[in-house]
């Protein structure tokens, strides 16, 4: 088998094409000149528009539709090994990789800032990476969400500096070596992965390890909290200055949260004893800590923090986190892709910051089996924090069913009367009766592509 990513690269095959992260390292092949074709099983509203930019893809499992040869195939983990294509190049002896092993292989050809956590990666990855360019510094970056502000999920830059994302998930991160590193939450998930806790937060600790000598180290006062001593030592013996963000004892503390429009307006007192006011244009404690991260990295990097600040007002979000997908004086819908405990409950703590007075009615469709039976019981108690709480048919994206796992384990445990298990197919219907005044759509399932039809009934 070739292990080594070749030196000439002009046509890159991608199988798995259209998912998020992978559809980034496409676009990245395709800007620098190279031919990139792949395979995916969706022709989803992403897939559509890579077509548009030139980018071929079908969605039948043949073994091979390219009349030449590529130079490197790119896969992601969600396929299975036995797929024909990837047998099809792995017996032809095409170099073959995971997209972790490129992202690291194109971070490491530049200054890297890797953002890691159980939640809140994209958020930060995308706000660093705007901030950064309304400050004058024409960052790249590897998303994992569609930003409109910065015209998707791949942004081309010409400097030095490279942001990406730094997923958990089959411990990809592991691949990348940063030059500042993040990482906003390391609450359980993934163990279907790890096993146990303990080995995820063995994980992280691989990849801050791989933090480069003298290198700047982010992290959120509760993750700091759960580093050993001998951790923090290692830092100390490489010079990787060690920051922390937070709003108990941390180096950045952000203090005094209010409503601000759509957004939140908060205190932030920097490591140079410095209180700002800073706003951002997104709702919820979680974001105002996410903004917190960008300025954090503006001083790192010596920017304008003035220029920082101005543009996080400006930034109007990213797909699915918290996207108002509709408003009237009556209705508001908002689309989350909230998938993990921890993360329903900052979506429902922000729209409860939001809309104080109003009923809130949440719509919960469970991704993966083995995240539901790990934490139905987290689920429910984060669900118990909405007024109506609705669950739908469990997603299970790659995987297979699990024998007594349903969306009816987390049904059972929600403790308010007002709770609700239904069908994607009879949704709407009961959502008619209950006349919602804020709908919050939660999930990274397929839940959003039902919104046109709901705004249609609903509004």
């Amino acid at each position: 088998m070739n292990t080594q990513v070749p030196d000439r690269i002009n046509r890159v095959y991608f199988i798995g094409i259209a998912g998020i992260g992978m559809s980034a390292i496409a676009r990245y092949f395709k800007r620098i000149g190279a031919e990139v074709a792949g395979y995916d099983a969706d022709r989803s509203s992403l897939a559509k528009s890579m077509e548009q930019e030139g980018i071929i893809i079908h969605y039948t499992e043949e073994e091979s539709i390219l009349e030449q040869l590529p130079d490197l195939v790119i896969y992601t983990p969600a396929v299975q090994a036995s797929h024909k294509g990837l047998q099809h190049y792995r017996k032809l002896g095409v170099p073959v990789f995971k997209r972790s092993q490129i992202l690291g292989w194109i971070s490491n050809r530049h200054r890297c800032i890797a953002v890691a956590g159980t939640h809140g990666k994209t958020t930060t990855s995308a706000l660093i990476t705007y901030v950064l360019r309304a400050c004058g510094e024409d960052v790249t970056a590897f998303l994992g969400g569609l930003v409109a502000d910065l015209g998707g999920n791949y942004v081309h830059g010409d400097s030095q500096w490279l942001i990406a994302e730094a997923d958990e998930y089959d411990r990809s991160f592991l691949a990348l070596s940063p030059e500042i590193a993040v990482v906003t939450a390391m609450d359980a998930d993934h163990l279907d992965i790890y096993g146990n806790y303990t080995e995820m937060v063995a994980g992280y600790v691989g990849f801050l390890r791989n933090v480069r000598e003298g290198g700047v180290v982010i992290l959120h006062e509760n993750v700091k909290h759960k580093l050993s001593e001998e951790v923090l030592y290692e830092f100390e013996l490489k010079q990787i200055n060690v920051i922390t963000f937070g709003t108990m004892h941390a180096d950045y503390l952000l203090t005094e949260l209010s409503r601000e429009g759509n957004g939140v307006k908060f205190l932030l007192k920097g490591i140079d004893g410095m209180t700002r006011s800073v706003t951002v244009s997104m709702p919820g404690l979680h974001n105002a800590l996410n903004a917190t991260v960008a300025m954090i990295i503006t001083d790192q990097l010596k920017l304008n923090a003035e220029a920082a600040i101005q543009a996080l007002k400006k930034f109007s979000g990213i797909k699915r986190r918290f996207e108002i997908v509709y408003s009237d004086p009556r209705l508001t819908i908002i689309d989350d892709y909230a998938h993990h405990p921890e993360e329903l409950s900052a979506a429902i703590s922000a729209a409860r910051l939001q809309y104080p007075d109003r009923k809130i009615t949440g719509v919960f469709q469970p991704h993966l089996y083995s995240r539901t039976h790990d934490f139905y019981r987290e689920f429910a108690a984060s669900l118990d924090a909405v007024d109506e709480s609705i669950l739908v048919e469990l997603y299970p994206a790659r995987e297979l069913p699990v024998e007594g796992v349903s969306s009816k384990l987390i049904f059972d445990q929600i403790t308010n009367e007002k709770k609700f298990l239904t069908t994607k197919k009879e949704l709407i219907h009961l959502l008619k009766s209950l006349h919602p005044e804020v709908l919050l759509l939660l999930g990274a399932g397929d839940l959003d592509r039902m919104i046109p039809e709901m705004i249609e009934t609903l509004k």
